[in-house]
Protein backbone atom coordinates (compact mmCIF):
# COMPACT_ATOMS: atom_id res chain seq x y z
CA UNK A 1 0.00 0.00 0.00
CA UNK A 2 1.35 3.26 -0.78
CA UNK A 3 1.49 6.39 1.34
CA UNK A 4 0.50 9.97 0.25
CA UNK A 5 3.61 12.19 -0.12
CA UNK A 6 6.90 11.02 0.70
CA UNK A 7 6.71 7.76 0.55
CA UNK A 8 11.20 7.71 1.94
CA UNK A 9 9.98 10.07 4.80
CA UNK A 10 7.69 7.26 6.30
CA UNK A 11 10.72 4.64 5.41
CA UNK A 12 13.76 7.04 7.20
CA UNK A 13 11.24 7.73 10.17
CA UNK A 14 10.48 3.84 10.59
CA UNK A 15 14.39 3.42 10.45
CA UNK A 16 14.76 5.94 13.09
CA UNK A 17 12.38 4.86 15.62
CA UNK A 18 13.82 1.11 15.56
CA UNK A 19 17.15 2.84 15.94
CA UNK A 20 16.64 6.21 18.00
CA UNK A 21 14.14 5.87 20.11
CA UNK A 22 15.00 3.84 22.68
CA UNK A 23 17.89 6.00 22.77
CA UNK A 24 15.73 9.43 23.52
CA UNK A 25 13.75 7.41 26.13
CA UNK A 26 16.56 6.13 27.83
CA UNK A 27 18.07 9.77 27.87
CA UNK A 28 14.76 11.87 28.74
CA UNK A 29 13.79 8.87 31.87
CA UNK A 30 17.57 10.19 33.27
CA UNK A 31 16.56 13.58 32.88
CA UNK A 32 12.93 13.21 34.10
CA UNK A 33 13.66 9.76 36.59
CA UNK A 34 11.93 6.90 36.26
CA UNK A 35 8.57 7.78 37.41
CA UNK A 36 8.25 10.08 34.71
CA UNK A 37 9.12 7.54 31.78
CA UNK A 38 5.89 7.64 30.20
CA UNK A 39 6.25 11.63 29.77
CA UNK A 40 9.45 10.75 28.23
CA UNK A 41 7.63 8.25 25.73
CA UNK A 42 5.28 11.01 25.01
CA UNK A 43 7.57 13.23 23.80
CA UNK A 44 9.41 10.55 21.84
CA UNK A 45 6.58 9.77 19.86
CA UNK A 46 5.45 13.53 19.55
CA UNK A 47 9.11 14.16 18.20
CA UNK A 48 8.65 10.90 15.52
CA UNK A 49 4.96 12.04 14.86
CA UNK A 50 5.89 15.83 13.96
CA UNK A 51 8.82 14.68 11.70
CA UNK A 52 6.47 12.39 10.17
CA UNK A 53 4.32 15.37 9.41
CA UNK A 54 6.64 17.77 8.15
CA UNK A 55 9.04 15.27 6.14
CA UNK A 56 6.35 13.60 3.93
CA UNK A 57 5.37 17.38 2.68
CA UNK A 58 8.60 18.32 2.39
CA UNK A 59 12.69 17.62 2.52
CA UNK A 60 13.99 15.16 4.54
CA UNK A 61 17.15 17.32 6.52
CA UNK A 62 21.06 16.00 6.04
CA UNK A 63 20.75 14.77 9.66
CA UNK A 64 17.50 13.55 10.26
CA UNK A 65 18.88 12.16 14.08
CA UNK A 66 20.04 15.39 14.90
CA UNK A 67 16.73 16.77 13.79
CA UNK A 68 14.76 14.28 16.23
CA UNK A 69 16.84 14.77 19.07
CA UNK A 70 16.98 18.71 18.97
CA UNK A 71 13.25 19.09 18.63
CA UNK A 72 13.28 16.25 21.60
CA UNK A 73 15.78 18.20 23.94
CA UNK A 74 13.40 21.88 23.10
CA UNK A 75 10.31 19.63 24.36
CA UNK A 76 11.94 18.42 27.34
CA UNK A 77 13.07 22.22 28.09
CA UNK A 78 9.64 23.41 27.60
CA UNK A 79 7.76 21.02 29.66
CA UNK A 80 10.56 21.76 32.53
CA UNK A 81 10.51 25.14 32.40
CA UNK A 82 6.71 25.28 32.08
CA UNK A 83 6.41 22.38 35.46
CA UNK A 84 4.56 20.49 33.32
CA UNK A 85 5.93 16.68 34.55
CA UNK A 86 3.82 14.45 36.65
CA UNK A 87 6.16 13.63 38.86
CA UNK A 88 8.58 15.54 40.65
CA UNK A 89 12.16 15.08 39.18
CA UNK A 90 14.25 13.60 42.14
CA UNK A 91 17.72 13.32 41.50
CA UNK A 92 21.12 14.38 41.41
CA UNK A 93 21.04 16.92 38.19
CA UNK A 94 17.81 18.26 39.55
CA UNK A 95 18.87 21.27 40.58
CA UNK A 96 20.72 21.84 37.47
CA UNK A 97 17.35 21.66 35.58
CA UNK A 98 16.05 24.84 37.83
CA UNK A 99 18.26 27.07 36.66
CA UNK A 100 17.83 29.07 32.91
CA UNK A 101 21.97 28.74 33.18
CA UNK A 102 22.16 25.24 33.57
CA UNK A 103 18.85 24.01 32.23
CA UNK A 104 19.65 23.76 28.21
CA UNK A 105 23.55 23.03 28.77
CA UNK A 106 23.08 19.87 30.88
CA UNK A 107 19.91 18.69 28.90
CA UNK A 108 22.49 19.14 25.43
CA UNK A 109 25.32 17.18 27.60
CA UNK A 110 22.51 14.00 28.40
CA UNK A 111 22.10 13.52 24.24
CA UNK A 112 25.65 13.34 23.63
CA UNK A 113 26.84 9.99 22.40
CA UNK A 114 28.52 8.56 25.64
CA UNK A 115 25.60 9.94 28.31
CA UNK A 116 23.18 7.96 25.81
CA UNK A 117 25.09 5.12 26.28
CA UNK A 118 25.23 5.39 29.79
CA UNK A 119 21.76 6.20 30.30
CA UNK A 120 20.13 3.03 27.67
CA UNK A 121 22.73 0.74 30.16
CA UNK A 122 21.45 2.46 33.40
CA UNK A 123 17.64 2.08 31.39
CA UNK A 124 18.60 -1.91 31.37
CA UNK A 125 19.09 -2.39 34.46
CA UNK A 126 15.99 -0.13 35.80
CA UNK A 127 13.53 -2.37 34.00
CA UNK A 128 15.07 -5.52 35.37
CA UNK A 129 14.74 -4.25 39.13
CA UNK A 130 13.91 -7.09 41.18
CA UNK A 131 10.44 -5.42 42.34
CA UNK A 132 9.19 -6.28 38.93
CA UNK A 133 8.38 -9.73 37.66
CA UNK A 134 10.16 -11.17 35.22
CA UNK A 135 7.82 -11.32 32.56
CA UNK A 136 7.24 -7.31 33.28
CA UNK A 137 11.13 -6.85 32.86
CA UNK A 138 11.25 -8.13 29.63
CA UNK A 139 8.26 -6.29 28.44
CA UNK A 140 9.22 -2.93 29.43
CA UNK A 141 12.58 -3.33 28.43
CA UNK A 142 10.87 -4.34 24.96
CA UNK A 143 8.47 -1.79 24.64
CA UNK A 144 10.51 1.33 26.00
CA UNK A 145 14.26 0.21 24.97
CA UNK A 146 13.89 -1.83 22.04
CA UNK A 147 11.04 -0.10 20.17
CA UNK A 148 9.44 -3.27 19.46
CA UNK A 149 5.37 -2.85 19.28
CA UNK A 150 2.53 -4.45 22.06
CA UNK A 151 1.73 -6.47 18.89
CA UNK A 152 5.32 -7.53 18.64
CA UNK A 153 5.75 -8.31 22.21
CA UNK A 154 2.39 -10.21 22.50
CA UNK A 155 3.87 -12.23 19.49
CA UNK A 156 6.90 -12.94 21.32
CA UNK A 157 5.19 -13.88 24.63
CA UNK A 158 2.59 -16.13 22.95
CA UNK A 159 -0.35 -13.77 24.23
CA UNK A 160 -2.57 -11.18 22.99
CA UNK A 161 -1.90 -7.58 22.96
CA UNK A 162 -3.97 -6.90 26.67
CA UNK A 163 -2.45 -8.81 28.48
CA UNK A 164 0.97 -6.67 27.24
CA UNK A 165 -0.98 -3.50 27.62
CA UNK A 166 -2.17 -4.58 31.26
CA UNK A 167 1.23 -5.73 32.06
CA UNK A 168 3.25 -2.40 31.09
CA UNK A 169 0.50 -0.51 32.95
CA UNK A 170 0.75 -2.09 36.01
CA UNK A 171 4.49 -1.97 35.90
CA UNK A 172 4.71 1.38 34.91
CA UNK A 173 2.39 1.77 38.64
CA UNK A 174 4.80 -0.31 40.32
CA UNK A 175 7.80 1.53 39.67
CA UNK A 176 6.08 4.87 41.10
CA UNK A 177 5.23 2.95 44.00
CA UNK A 178 8.61 1.38 44.27
CA UNK A 179 10.20 5.00 43.62
CA UNK A 180 12.91 2.83 40.99
CA UNK A 181 15.62 5.03 39.92
CA UNK A 182 18.03 4.48 36.92
CA UNK A 183 21.09 3.13 38.95
CA UNK A 184 23.49 0.84 38.69
CA UNK A 185 22.95 -2.23 40.55
CA UNK A 186 25.65 -2.94 43.26
CA UNK A 187 27.92 -6.16 42.72
CA UNK A 188 25.46 -8.38 45.27
CA UNK A 189 22.43 -8.13 42.98
CA UNK A 190 24.58 -7.61 39.36
CA UNK A 191 24.58 -10.97 38.03
CA UNK A 192 20.76 -11.77 38.84
CA UNK A 193 20.06 -8.34 37.06
CA UNK A 194 22.56 -8.75 34.22
CA UNK A 195 21.09 -12.23 33.40
CA UNK A 196 17.40 -10.61 33.19
CA UNK A 197 18.90 -8.20 30.95
CA UNK A 198 20.87 -10.63 28.71
CA UNK A 199 17.53 -12.88 28.35
CA UNK A 200 15.80 -9.78 26.89
CA UNK A 201 18.29 -8.93 24.49
CA UNK A 202 18.14 -13.06 23.38
CA UNK A 203 14.18 -12.57 23.03
CA UNK A 204 14.41 -9.32 21.08
CA UNK A 205 17.57 -11.16 18.82
CA UNK A 206 15.09 -14.29 18.14
CA UNK A 207 11.93 -12.23 17.30
CA UNK A 208 14.38 -10.37 14.67
CA UNK A 209 16.11 -13.53 13.45
CA UNK A 210 12.31 -15.43 13.19
CA UNK A 211 9.90 -12.88 13.20
CA UNK A 212 6.01 -13.42 14.10
CA UNK A 213 5.75 -10.58 11.17
CA UNK A 214 3.47 -12.77 8.91
CA UNK A 215 5.37 -11.08 5.69
CA UNK A 216 8.42 -10.94 6.85
CA UNK A 217 10.39 -13.72 8.41
CA UNK A 218 13.44 -12.36 9.27
CA UNK A 219 13.78 -8.51 10.58
CA UNK A 220 17.80 -7.34 10.49
CA UNK A 221 16.86 -4.01 12.23
CA UNK A 222 16.02 -5.72 15.36
CA UNK A 223 19.03 -8.43 15.39
CA UNK A 224 21.14 -5.25 15.33
CA UNK A 225 19.55 -3.66 18.06
CA UNK A 226 19.83 -6.73 20.23
CA UNK A 227 23.78 -6.78 18.90
CA UNK A 228 24.23 -3.23 19.54
CA UNK A 229 23.10 -3.59 22.90
CA UNK A 230 24.92 -6.46 23.79
CA UNK A 231 27.99 -4.67 22.55
CA UNK A 232 26.82 -0.88 25.20
CA UNK A 233 27.18 -4.58 28.03
CA UNK A 234 30.62 -5.62 26.70
CA UNK A 235 31.84 -2.18 26.02
CA UNK A 236 30.99 -1.40 30.22
CA UNK A 237 33.72 -2.37 32.44
CA UNK A 238 30.75 -2.83 34.99
CA UNK A 239 29.05 -5.37 32.81
CA UNK A 240 31.46 -7.11 30.24
CA UNK A 241 31.25 -10.39 31.53
CA UNK A 242 31.81 -13.88 29.92
CA UNK A 243 28.21 -14.84 29.22
CA UNK A 244 27.56 -11.31 27.65
CA UNK A 245 30.25 -11.96 25.19
CA UNK A 246 29.36 -15.74 24.51
CA UNK A 247 25.82 -13.93 23.80
CA UNK A 248 27.35 -11.69 21.46
CA UNK A 249 29.40 -15.11 19.91
CA UNK A 250 25.67 -16.41 19.72
CA UNK A 251 24.70 -13.15 17.64
CA UNK A 252 27.07 -12.88 15.59
CA UNK A 253 27.16 -16.75 14.20
CA UNK A 254 23.17 -16.49 13.49
CA UNK A 255 23.44 -12.72 11.70
CA UNK A 256 25.82 -14.45 9.69
CA UNK A 257 23.47 -16.73 7.62
CA UNK A 258 21.01 -13.95 7.01
CA UNK A 259 21.67 -13.55 3.20
CA UNK A 260 21.45 -17.09 2.67
CA UNK A 261 18.44 -17.61 5.02
CA UNK A 262 15.66 -17.20 1.95
CA UNK A 263 16.00 -16.65 -1.94
CA UNK A 264 15.25 -13.92 -4.86
CA UNK A 265 11.78 -14.53 -4.21
CA UNK A 266 11.64 -14.81 -0.11
CA UNK A 267 11.33 -18.20 -0.43
CA UNK A 268 13.05 -20.32 3.00
CA UNK A 269 16.46 -21.85 2.31
CA UNK A 270 17.22 -24.78 4.98
CA UNK A 271 20.41 -24.87 6.60
CA UNK A 272 21.71 -27.47 4.88
CA UNK A 273 20.87 -25.76 0.89
CA UNK A 274 22.26 -22.34 2.36
CA UNK A 275 25.53 -21.34 0.39
CA UNK A 276 28.64 -21.24 3.06
CA UNK A 277 30.13 -18.85 0.73
CA UNK A 278 27.78 -16.42 0.82
CA UNK A 279 28.12 -16.68 4.84
CA UNK A 280 29.52 -13.22 6.01
CA UNK A 281 33.12 -13.81 6.95
CA UNK A 282 33.69 -10.71 9.10
CA UNK A 283 30.58 -12.01 11.53
CA UNK A 284 31.75 -15.49 11.82
CA UNK A 285 35.40 -14.18 12.85
CA UNK A 286 33.62 -11.57 15.43
CA UNK A 287 31.52 -14.45 17.08
CA UNK A 288 34.84 -16.09 17.33
CA UNK A 289 36.58 -13.96 19.25
CA UNK A 290 33.91 -13.07 21.23
CA UNK A 291 33.58 -16.81 21.87
CA UNK A 292 37.52 -16.65 22.72
CA UNK A 293 36.70 -14.06 25.13
CA UNK A 294 33.94 -16.07 26.83
CA UNK A 295 36.57 -18.63 27.47
CA UNK A 296 37.46 -16.07 30.28
CA UNK A 297 36.58 -17.03 33.92
CA UNK A 298 35.06 -20.11 34.73
CA UNK A 299 31.23 -19.74 34.27
CA UNK A 300 29.80 -21.96 31.80
CA UNK A 301 26.49 -20.49 31.20
CA UNK A 302 23.82 -22.11 28.42
CA UNK A 303 24.70 -19.08 26.31
CA UNK A 304 28.46 -20.58 26.19
CA UNK A 305 26.42 -23.90 24.86
CA UNK A 306 24.58 -22.11 22.36
CA UNK A 307 27.16 -20.28 21.10
CA UNK A 308 29.51 -23.42 21.04
CA UNK A 309 26.70 -25.16 18.90
CA UNK A 310 26.57 -22.38 16.44
CA UNK A 311 30.50 -22.25 16.18
CA UNK A 312 30.57 -26.12 15.31
CA UNK A 313 28.22 -24.73 12.38
CA UNK A 314 29.36 -21.56 10.93
CA UNK A 315 32.67 -23.28 10.72
CA UNK A 316 31.91 -26.07 9.65
CA UNK A 317 33.44 -26.31 5.82
CA UNK A 318 30.13 -28.23 4.65
CA UNK A 319 26.67 -29.17 6.25
CA UNK A 320 28.03 -32.89 5.79
CA UNK A 321 31.41 -32.09 7.84
CA UNK A 322 29.50 -30.81 10.36
CA UNK A 323 30.84 -32.60 13.74
CA UNK A 324 27.08 -33.58 14.89
CA UNK A 325 28.53 -35.87 17.34
CA UNK A 326 30.03 -32.84 19.18
CA UNK A 327 26.85 -31.30 18.52
CA UNK A 328 24.56 -34.06 20.28
CA UNK A 329 26.92 -33.59 23.40
CA UNK A 330 26.21 -29.90 23.36
CA UNK A 331 22.60 -30.45 23.35
CA UNK A 332 22.83 -32.84 25.79
CA UNK A 333 24.46 -30.85 28.16
CA UNK A 334 22.10 -27.55 27.82
CA UNK A 335 19.21 -30.02 28.02
CA UNK A 336 20.02 -31.13 31.19
CA UNK A 337 20.38 -27.74 32.70
CA UNK A 338 17.32 -26.13 30.96
CA UNK A 339 14.64 -28.95 30.27
CA UNK A 340 13.86 -26.85 27.75
CA UNK A 341 11.47 -29.03 24.95
CA UNK A 342 12.49 -26.70 21.76
CA UNK A 343 16.37 -27.83 23.30
CA UNK A 344 14.83 -31.09 22.82
CA UNK A 345 13.45 -30.74 19.72
CA UNK A 346 16.54 -29.51 18.19
CA UNK A 347 18.48 -32.20 19.77
CA UNK A 348 16.29 -34.98 18.13
CA UNK A 349 17.22 -33.10 14.66
CA UNK A 350 20.75 -33.46 15.41
CA UNK A 351 19.99 -37.40 16.13
CA UNK A 352 18.59 -37.70 13.22
CA UNK A 353 21.22 -37.02 10.96
CA UNK A 354 23.48 -38.99 13.43
CA UNK A 355 21.28 -42.17 13.93
CA UNK A 356 18.83 -41.84 11.48
CA UNK A 357 14.94 -40.53 10.81
CA UNK A 358 13.56 -43.32 12.92
CA UNK A 359 15.36 -42.53 15.85
CA UNK A 360 14.47 -39.11 15.48
CA UNK A 361 10.84 -40.05 15.22
CA UNK A 362 10.90 -42.27 18.27
CA UNK A 363 12.02 -39.61 20.42
CA UNK A 364 9.84 -36.99 18.91
CA UNK A 365 6.84 -39.16 18.99
CA UNK A 366 7.53 -38.36 22.93
CA UNK A 367 7.14 -34.93 23.27
CA UNK A 368 3.18 -34.41 23.48
CA UNK A 369 4.02 -31.16 25.09
CA UNK A 370 5.06 -29.58 21.44
CA UNK A 371 2.38 -31.08 19.76
CA UNK A 372 0.51 -27.48 18.31
CA UNK A 373 3.93 -26.48 17.57
CA UNK A 374 4.57 -25.83 14.53
CA UNK A 375 7.80 -26.65 14.35
CA UNK A 376 7.30 -29.59 15.88
CA UNK A 377 4.94 -30.63 13.43
CA UNK A 378 7.12 -29.28 10.44
CA UNK A 379 10.32 -31.68 11.93
CA UNK A 380 8.03 -34.81 12.40
CA UNK A 381 6.85 -34.29 8.90
CA UNK A 382 10.36 -33.88 7.55
CA UNK A 383 11.56 -37.39 9.70
CA UNK A 384 8.83 -39.11 8.29
CA UNK A 385 9.26 -37.75 4.22
CA UNK A 386 12.94 -39.33 4.84
CA UNK A 387 11.83 -42.52 5.93
CA UNK A 388 9.29 -43.12 3.08
CA UNK A 389 5.88 -42.93 5.15
CA UNK A 390 4.67 -40.09 2.86
CA UNK A 391 1.26 -40.66 4.80
CA UNK A 392 2.07 -39.71 8.02
CA UNK A 393 4.54 -37.03 6.83
CA UNK A 394 1.64 -35.24 4.79
CA UNK A 395 -0.60 -35.72 8.16
CA UNK A 396 2.13 -33.34 10.27
CA UNK A 397 2.88 -30.93 7.37
CA UNK A 398 -0.71 -30.50 6.90
CA UNK A 399 -1.30 -29.58 10.93
CA UNK A 400 1.88 -27.56 10.86
CA UNK A 401 0.31 -25.70 8.10
CA UNK A 402 -2.85 -24.71 10.51
CA UNK A 403 -0.01 -23.36 13.23
CA UNK A 404 1.80 -20.81 11.49
CA UNK A 405 1.10 -16.88 10.25
CA UNK A 406 4.26 -16.70 8.38
CA UNK A 407 3.79 -16.46 4.55
CA UNK A 408 7.17 -17.92 4.28
CA UNK A 409 6.94 -20.73 6.52
CA UNK A 410 3.76 -21.63 4.75
CA UNK A 411 5.40 -22.09 1.65
CA UNK A 412 7.98 -23.85 2.50
CA UNK A 413 5.56 -26.34 4.45
CA UNK A 414 3.48 -26.61 0.81
CA UNK A 415 6.16 -27.56 -1.00
CA UNK A 416 7.14 -30.48 1.24
CA UNK A 417 3.17 -31.36 1.66
CA UNK A 418 3.51 -31.83 -2.47
CA UNK A 419 6.60 -33.92 -1.87
CA UNK A 420 4.23 -36.57 -0.09
CA UNK A 421 1.64 -37.24 -3.39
Amino acid sequence: MSHPGNSEAYKTVDHLFRHEAGKMVSALTHLFGFPNIEQAEDIVQDTILKALEIWKWGKIPENPQAWLYKTAKNKAIDIIRREKLKYKIESEIAILLKSEYSLAPKINEMFTEGEIKDSQLRMMFACCHPSISSEAQITLMLKTLCGLSVHEIANAFLTNEETITKRLYRTKEKIREEKISLDYPGADVMPARLDAVLKTLYLLFNEGYSSSHPEKLIREDLCEEAIRLAILLSENVKTNQSHVNALLALMCYHASRFDTRLDDSGLIILLKDQDRMQWNKFLIQKGNEYMTRAAEGEMVHEFHIEAAISSLHANAASFEETDWKLILTLYDSLLNRTNNPVVALNRCLVLGELEGSEKAIEELRKMKELSENCHYNTSLGEMYLKAGNQTEAKKYFGKALTLTTSNAETELITRKMSMCE
